[in-house]
């Protein structure tokens, strides 16, 4: 399995307020040179430096959590589990889970 995400600009911008209220001047070449406020918004673009810092955060705490989404990914469905705790008891069902776990360990 594949899960890649990169993160842009607009990403942090979509989180920043309601609505259409930022546009490019050229939607082809998604710049801060070519970034503006839509007429009717009151609102002040953050720097291209604090943009930059947040989708460096944002991809960051994406990259992180890589461990968190192979788990899900392989872990069996819940009913399943509850299956492998009535036949084989918590144990049992650890040791199952735990598998995933020491394949895909945190951080």
């Amino acid at each position: 399995m594949t899960d890649i995400k990169k993160y842009t600009m607009d990403d942090v911008l979509i989180d920043l307020h309601l609505g259409a209220w930022w546009k490019y001047t050229d939607w082809d070449d998604r710049t801060y040179a070519n970034l503006r406020v839509s007429e009717g918004f009151d609102y002040t673009l953050p720097t291209e430096e604090e943009l930059n810092a947040q989708v460096a955060q944002l991809q960051e705490d994406y990259d992180a959590k890589e461990y968190q989404r192979k788990r899900k990914a392989e872990y069996p469905i819940i009913a399943d589990q509850l299956d492998d705790i009535y036949h084989n008891g918590i144990d049992g069902w650890k040791a199952t889970i735990k598998i995933t776990k020491d394949k895909y360990p945190k951080g």
